[in-house]
């Protein structure tokens, strides 16, 4: 009898000692996922092997959830960018059309023209013309149709597009078999997009796979990375912000566009956390599969 409360003692105190140990770990979890949302990193997905059924199906829920915040979070943003765009669209061209439509016919004048005024009045003629350049690139973030949602072969399009770019040394690992639910169109351009701002960073070659672990609920992620200069630290968070850029003839529009087109077929562009080796710079394009 006194052997087996001996045993009964020690398989208690075991059972207290992982007992323990165990709910350290669910605190940790709680605090890791605690401080990822307090930093604004809705990317967080914690392991859920080593927990008990119903905390796994906790854990897969929570996961779940933050790619649900994450991918809300970037639509409000692309919708808050949306709005400021139609006003400053329209409060820019009241005030340029007026200033062109006169500099333009002062530079008509045959008094103006080979006096001293003609270059001032020059100076705000193109710097006007530059302004409504600017409201064109305004536009097209706000007036992107409607998409016209089909079939489309992924591999034939990258295969289509890479023979467009033969500067770049292309390694595809997408099947042929793969198809997604997109506008051809935007899709299209969304990926040139991508592959000239690898050729815009120097870039030699560029790798396109898919992402085993995406392919589930009828969505797919495509991983486009490039051997092109890395992005900084301090620029990564200001990306995917309109008419951000650190090129000094770069528009900073590509990416912001591109993100805002694929949102719309129901997908998600994002910069990818930690690039693979041989990348110093890539992407993740989601997108639904059929």
């Amino acid at each position: 009898m006194m052997w087996l409360l001996i045993i009964i003692g020690i398989v208690c105190v075991v059972l207290l000692i992982a007992f323990i140990h165990h709910q350290r770990k669910l605190r940790l979890r709680a605090h890791l996922m605690q401080e990822a949302i307090r930093n604004r990193d809705f990317t967080f997905h914690m392991p859920t092997h080593g927990l008990l059924p119903g905390e796994r199906a906790m854990q897969e829920t929570l996961n779940q959830l933050g790619e649900t915040i994450r991918q809300q979070v970037n639509q409000n943003e692309v919708e808050s960018w949306e709005r400021l765009t139609r006003v400053l669209t329209h409060e820019i061209m009241n005030a340029t059309a007026p200033i062109t439509s006169i500099s333009q016919s002062l530079l008509n004048r045959s008094d103006v023209k080979g006096t001293p005024l003609e270059d001032g009045i020059r100076a705000i003629f193109d710097t006007s013309q530059h302004m409504s350049n600017f409201v064109v690139n305004y536009r097209k973030m706000s007036e992107l149709e409607k998409p016209k949602m089909g079939e489309v072969a992924l591999r034939t399009m990258i295969d289509d597009i890479s023979k467009a770019y033969p500067q770049l040394a292309w390694e595809v690992n997408v099947s042929p078999d793969l198809k997604v639910s997109a506008d051809a169109g935007m899709l299209r351009q969304v990926l040139i997009n991508l592959v000239k701002n690898a050729i815009e960073a120097n870039a030699q070659k560029l790798l396109i796979d898919v992402l085993e672990d995406s392919l589930h609920d009828k969505q797919v992620s495509l991983y486009v990375g490039n051997d092109g200069l890395p992005i900084p630290a301090e620029n990564r968070q200001s990306l995917f912000v309109p008419f951000f850029t650190t090129k000094r003839s770069g528009s900073g529009i590509g990416l912001s566009l591109s993100r805002r087109m694929v949102i719309q077929q129901g997908g998600m562009l994002e910069l990818a956390d930690t690039p693979r080796q041989g990348c110093h710079v890539a992407f993740v394009l989601s997108l639904q599969v059929l």
